[in-house]
């Protein structure tokens, strides 16, 4: 699984195919797979696969020691593998920075 999400990662593109490419991944092994991103002072969900649990397991999503993001999934029996998709996908989660007027390219 980790070396499907390492080659979207690696393949670029979109940061929402990007992300949605990863949710795909991940809901082969998770009923709930959600990227929250981070708007404001808030958490908006971007994208998911399945029905919001009624408990979730989140971990952060991290890029440059700010917090952009969590990965919400509905079971962490595998947390090393989902805290290692967060740092692939952190990246693709810059939703609300402010890039001061220049492109974005990750």
């Amino acid at each position: 699984m980790i070396d499907a999400i390492d080659r979207i990662v690696n393949r670029g593109g979109d940061a929402d195919d990007v992300l949605r490419d990863v949710v795909s991944v991940l809901s082969r092994q998770y009923e709930w797979v959600g990227i929250y991103l981070v708007e404001g002072d808030g958490l908006v969900l971007g994208p998911s696969h399945g029905a919001v649990p009624d408990k979730d397991a989140r971990i952060p999503v991290v890029y440059e020691g700010r917090r952009v993001g969590e990965l919400s999934v509905s079971d962490d029996h595998d947390r090393a593998l989902l805290e290692r998709v967060a740092v692939l996908i952190s990246q693709y989660c810059l939703v609300g920075w402010d890039t001061g007027g220049e492109t974005w390219n990750p």
